[in-house]
């Protein structure tokens, strides 16, 4: 797997298990939806992606975005 797919895959897992957490504990849990949506707005526009950073000290093959 390469770190775009990574990155791709975490931002959903996160979209999804914060919806839910919103639905069935707090809908606080919304904040931390547009904080992902907002991050990767941002890192489309600048190339700077923390989560592509992390991955890739964990060893992730480089894609052709990250």
């Amino acid at each position: 797997m390469t770190i775009d797919r990574a990155v791709f895959a975490i931002a959903g897992l996160f979209v999804l298990l914060s919806v839910l957490l919103a639905h069935f504990h707090s809908e606080n849990w919304l904040w931390f939806t547009a904080f992902v949506g907002a991050n990767l707005l941002q890192s489309a526009f600048t190339g700077f992606c923390p989560m592509a950073m992390i991955l890739k000290k964990l060893g992730l093959k480089s894609g052709c975005a990250f």
